[in-house]
């Protein structure tokens, strides 16, 4: 907001249930092949932890949808999102090492140093952990 950026969260904690019947939605309406790309199965979920949120900007309608990282304010998270502990979770191009579609709206938080890490060098939370070790 000190920035002139309207960023507000879309979709923050989800049970269980919640999660349950998104996934069966999505794979009512979207299949198979969408939904494992989009959306982790019940029990699996990232927003499960209230680490993760989906955000998203009054130019977008609030919608969650790619071309959020083509606005100001998606430019704005992917820049700036690390020096509160946030990543962008789903990178572009990390599919295969995340097992999940490029979502440039999904921020998780992992704390301002490991955000850093991950900012700096460009990798996925996958291979911060896989470093550490």
């Amino acid at each position: 907001a000190a920035d002139g950026y309207t960023i507000k969260l879309t979709s923050g904690y989800r049970s269980y249930a919640v999660q349950d019947k998104l996934y069966d939605y999505y794979m009512d309406t979207k299949g198979e092949a969408w939904t494992v790309q989009y959306s982790a199965p019940p029990g699996a979920s990232e927003h499960h932890t209230g680490l993760a949120a989906d955000v998203s900007c009054p130019s977008m309608g609030y919608a969650l949808d790619d071309s959020f990282a083509d606005t100001e304010e998606g430019i704005w998270l992917r820049d700036h999102a690390h020096e509160y502990g946030f990543i962008i979770r789903y990178q572009e191009g990390a599919e295969d090492i995340t097992g999940y579609a490029y979502e440039p709206w999904h921020i998780r938080y992992v704390g301002k140093e490991a955000a850093a890490v991950i900012y700096e060098k460009d990798i996925t939370l996958e291979e911060f952990v896989r470093d550490i070790k």
